[in-house]
C-alpha cells in the first residue's frame, strides 16, 4: 500500500481529517485524537497506528512490525518493512484504530461526531 492509498483510506472514515505534525508526519485524525500516521520522509508502506495490548503483543512478533517510536506505551506500531502486512490486514487494522480512538473520545465529542 503507498501512501496516497493510505490517505484516501484513512479519509474515508467518519470525521477523519489530516494534518501535518512536526514538519515531517502525515497524521490522521478524529475528535481531533490521533489513529494512524506515515512519515512524509519515509519509504512507501512505513505507517503507524494505535491497537489493543493483545493485538499490539501479537503484532510486534511479527517480522517487519515493531513497537512505535514514542507512542509505544500506548500500544502503537510502526510497520518498518512494506511487505510486513496485507493491505487487507492494514485496512483492518486501522478500521480498528479508526473505532478504539473514536471510542475514547469524551462523550460529548462523541454525540457531536455521530456515530462512526
Amino acid at each position: 500500500m503507498n501512501i496516497e492509498e493510505f490517505k484516501e483510506m484513512c479519509l474515508s472514515f467518519p470525521h477523519a481529517t489530516e494534518d501535518v505534525k512536526w514538519g515531517k508526519d502525515l497524521c490522521f485524525l478524529v475528535g481531533g485524537k490521533m489513529f494512524a500516521a506515515a512519515g512524509l520522509n519515509e519509504p512507501a508502506g512505513k505507517f503507524s497506528f494505535k491497537c489493543t495490548p493483545e493485538k499490539f503483543a501479537e503484532l510486534v512478533e511479527r517480522p517487519g512490525i515493531i513497537p512505535a517510536p514514542y507512542v509505544a506505551r500506548y500500544h502503537w506500531i510502526a510497520i518498518d518493512e512494506p511487505n510486513a502486512l496485507r493491505d487487507e490486514e492494514i485496512e483492518d487494522l486501522i478500521s480498528r484504530s479508526y473505532l478504539l480512538v473514536f471510542e475514547n473520545l469524551p462523550l460529548a465529542e462523541r454525540r457531536r461526531l455521530g456515530k462512526p
